[in-house]
């Protein structure tokens, strides 16, 4: 199947989870997403968040579990103070976001994150480089508590601060540190070709002699590595592998073209 194809049926497939009939979501939940700060968070279905199964484990990770999981699902009953209520809205927010880490790496977890990614919902790279590459929401820890959540360009392959510091205090926990790397594995057509582009320093024009000489180390161990991959039959994903490799053959022949002129000449010098 071409990559074209592929992508085609890749869309058919995410519009299908996306058209299946609307299932019920609770009304706690649409209020947490439509909040400010929460543009990150993609819909939990009920059906998900009611299976126990999904919830191994968050019972002793969560304080107030129960009132928590009651609010998140909209069978919250309770009175109690407003103390005790900001405690349980906190606890109910924690567990959403850790509920949520699992859920969007199922099926239709990534189908509704994809269409978040392919708005542009998460913002775009800030690389000059990159033109503007949609980002994807990840996580440097999968325990809560350790970091705020990162944005992952699938371009340069590197992390960048959220701009709002709404979306700079989440947890990078409430979406993992697997999340963008099974997305791109169940759409391997959603993935860019790599660049190989950088920017090079100049001062009137003539490169900065530190810089150049770093930058032609840093590519001629691509070039080699590049090769490395190919003779053992892994596609390296860079879009130009072939015109850049052509270059350095070329390169690299140049030495060996002079040394013959100067051969030749000197042997008529000789002969004179």
């Amino acid at each position: 199947m071409s990559k074209r194809s592929y992508s085609q049926f890749e869309e058919r497939f995410a519009s299908r989870l996306t058209s299946l009939p609307s299932r019920v979501v609770p009304e706690h939940i649409l209020r947490f997403i439509s909040s400010k700060g929460n543009e990150y968070f993609c819909e939990i279905d009920e059906d998900y968040l009611t299976d126990r199964f999904n919830l191994t484990g968050l019972n002793q990770e969560v304080e107030h579990y129960n009132h928590a999981l009651d609010l998140v699902t909209d069978v919250f009953d309770v009175e109690c103070d407003d103390d005790m209520r900001a405690q349980i809205e906190k606890s109910a927010r924690h567990l959403y976001g850790l509920v949520h880490a699992r859920y969007i790496v199922t099926t239709r977890g990534l189908a509704k994150m994809m269409e978040k990614y392919k708005k542009y919902d998460f913002g775009r790279c800030p690389r000059v480089l990159c033109n503007q590459q949609p980002l994807l929401p990840m996580g440097q820890h999968d325990v809560p508590g350790y970091s705020t959540v990162k944005l992952y360009c699938s371009k340069c392959e590197d992390l960048y601060n959220p701009k709002s510091s709404r979306h700079a205090s989440i947890d990078g926990a409430y979406f993992g540190t697997s999340f963008h790397n099974i997305m791109f594995q169940v759409y391997p057509a959603m993935l860019p070709p790599k660049s190989s582009r950088r920017y090079e320093p100049r001062v009137f024009g003539f490169k900065v002699h530190a810089h150049a000489a770093l930058s032609r180390w840093q590519e001629e161990e691509r070039v080699r590595m590049c090769r490395r991959l190919r003779d053992a039959g892994v596609d390296t994903g860079f879009e130009e592998e072939e015109e850049e490799e052509e270059e350095m053959e070329e390169d690299d022949a140049a030495p060996g073209e002079e040394e013959g002129i100067d051969d030749m000449f000197e042997g008529r010098l000789v002969q004179v």
